[in-house]
This record gives structure tokens, C-alpha cells and sequence, in this order.
């Protein structure tokens, strides 16, 4: 039997020893991720070889093998925040009230959403900023434009002793306020120098046409942020990998990569560009002995399975009836 291979795979990792990913908790054998936008995968096998060279010529005379590796590489099109973190080795975290995410938010208004007073000037925005007055901190900055660009240093928004002040209008839209009053904004000082900014008189409707605001949001739900440190690599998981090897009668027949003890290198690389193709997402596995899940006489680096069905196989009809023994057999 002779095939051939142009079908990509799916694998599924699963976990070699108990871990926990996010909020999740996978034990030994247990899925953790799948794989199904695959572009390309490949499996590489290579060996270091050395001789014995001798007599005239200096020409080779043994060959000693050894030194064996596979390696298992995959890109990926798509990529998920489980799917990074088990690439580079990076905590992953899930937004919570314990664990709230900060949101970095830039956004820009027109001057007709901005009210002006006297002495402030209020600012409505789209989402709740993070104003809190204990931290000793700001958080939080206003720069008044015209015509595309900023035209005064950034101004501190009045901060906020209890978030529950801060609550959406109809329009679902959050107010911030720019004042010209020390003790009504939060400002932070070094020494005897007192760092505020004052609304100008002439800061009215006219002088500026939008407004850049520069703020956090709080995330508790729906939001993951991935850590990467120092200290932490990819790690260690059993890989089992789907395709399709076709045979020269066109039959496609199911076949099975299995690793059953893979090392993620932690290398990666993040592209970003708007021009050309989409970045993808190479996973690079190393493969060690270690024993598959059903024979443990012996350890192997990987295993390939082919699976014959009734098409791929050679059936002849023996007599008019259908044989029962052809009922076990898939068509």
C-alpha cells in the first residue's frame, strides 16, 4: 500500500500531569486544547551520524547512528488566550472581583459632548474610568484639541471617593469633569511643588473642537490578561494528531500522529501590520520517549497510525449473498 499526504491536521493536547490554565483545572489525560484552524503541520525526524574513516582516501568506513529527535512543528491561523498561553509559558488570569483587569482606553469626543461652566468643564465618555482618590495616583488625563491636534498639556479629571458616584446617564454615557479648583480634583505633589493644571478662562466652546481623554476601565468579567515572566516556559503534553492519508485509488484513509511527551518551545513572534497576509502562530514541539497511552512495554518518540476501511481494502464477492462479515466494515 502506497499513499500520499496533502491534508492538514487537528490535534488535541492534553495534559501530561495535573495544571491549571485560567480558572480551569485539567488532570493527567484530560483534554486541554484543540487545534482546528491548522495551515500547515509537520513531523521531522533526525539523527547525528559519525564514521570511521580510514585507508587511502580517508574514505568512510562505519556508521555509527544516534541522537535521534522529532519534532513536531504546527501554525496555527487563529490563535486563542489559552492557545498563547500554553505556547509561551505565560499565566493567564480571568477578570474578576478579586482579580479586576485594567483596561487602557483612549478616546475621543466631540466638543459638542463637553459642557462648560464657569470653572470646569464636564466631558461625557463612553465608559466607566477608573477615578479613585486613595491611590495616590492618576489614572486619568484630558487634552483639548483643534483641528486634529492637542493643543494644551494634559489636564487631571476630578476623582471620586466611591466609584457608585459615577453612574450612566440615559445615553449610557459616564460624565468626567475638568476644574479649576485644587480641592476639587485628585493632583499629586513631590515636596512643596503642587502638580495641577488650571482650565484657562479662554477655554471655551470654540476654542476647541474634540477632546483626547486617556483613562482605564475596571474589568471583572469577560476579560483575560496573559502574563508573561521570566520564569515560566511552555510546557509538557501528551499530542494526538488527525489527518488523512489518501491511497492510490483515491481512498482517503483515517491516520493518527501521536507524541506521547512533547516540550512547547517558548518562542514566538507577534506580527502586526495592516498590509499583506495575517499573522500566524507557529507551535514548535520537541519530542521525548515516553510510553503511549495503551502499551507500556516500551517507550517510543511518536507513532503513526493508518486505519483501513472497506474502501481502501481489496473485497471481492465470493457467492450472490452479501457476506456477514462484510457488515463489520465501513463503507
Amino acid at each position: 500500500m502506497k499513499f500520499g499526504v496533502r491534508e492538514i491536521c487537528d490535534v488535541v493536547l492534553k495534559a501530561k500531569a495535573a495544571q491549571k490554565i485560567g480558572n480551569k483545572i485539567f488532570y493527567a489525560n484530560e483534554p486541554v486544547i484543540y487545534f482546528d484552524t491548522l495551515k500547515t503541520s509537520s513531523m521531522e525526524g533526525a539523527a547525528t551520524t559519525v564514521y570511521a574513516q580510514g585507508g587511502r582516501g580517508n574514505t568512510r568506513l562505519v556508521a555509527w547512528e544516534g541522537e535521534r529527535t522529532v519534532t513536531f512543528t504546527m501554525e496555527d491561523a487563529l490563535i486563542s488566550p489559552e492557545g498563547f498561553m500554553i505556547l509561551s509559558g505565560a499565566g493567564l488570569i480571568d477578570a474578576s472581583k478579586a482579580t479586576p483587569i485594567y483596561q487602557h482606553v483612549t478616546e475621543t469626543v466631540d466638543a459638542g459632548q463637553t459642557t462648560v461652566a464657569a470653572d470646569s468643564i464636564s466631558i461625557k465618555i463612553s465608559n466607566k474610568p477608573y477615578l479613585p482618590t486613595d491611590k495616590g495616583d492618576n489614572y486619568a488625563y484630558v487634552m483639548f484639541m483643534k483641528n486634529g491636534e492637542i493643543i494644551t498639556e494634559p489636564y487631571i479629571p476630578q476623582h471620586v471617593e466611591d466609584d457608585t458616584t459615577l453612574v450612566p446617564d440615559d445615553n449610557g454615557k459616564y460624565t468626567i469633569v475638568v476644574s479649576s479648583h485644587d480641592d476639587n480634583y485628585h493632583s499629586l505633589s513631590e515636596g512643596e511643588e503642587s502638580h495641577t493644571y488650571e482650565v484657562k478662562d479662554q477655554m471655551k466652546i470654540g476654542d476647541f473642537d474634540a477632546v483626547l481623554i486617556d483613562y482605564y476601565v475596571v474589568r471583572e468579567s469577560d476579560a483575560q490578561q496573559i502574563e508573561i515572566t521570566a520564569d515560566k516556559f511552555g510546557g509538557n503534553y501528551y499530542l494526538e494528531a488527525s489527518t488523512l492519508f489518501r491511497d492510490q485509488n483515491g481512498v482517503d484513509m483515517p491516520a493518527e500522529f501521536i507524541i506521547p511527551n512533547c516540550k512547547i518551545q517558548s518562542n514566538f513572534t507577534f506580527t502586526m501590520a495592516s498590509s499583506g497576509d495575517p499573522s500566524t502562530f507557529t507551535f514548535t514541539m520537541d519530542a521525548f520517549p515516553d510510553y503511549t497511552r495503551f502499551d507500556h512495554s516500551k517507550k517510543v518518540l511518536a507513532a503513526i497510525q493508518i486505519i483501513k476501511d472497506a474502501a481502501s481494502q481489496d473485497l471481492h464477492r465470493h457467492s450472490t449473498a452479501h457476506e456477514d462479515a462484510h457488515d463489520l466494515l465501513k463503507f
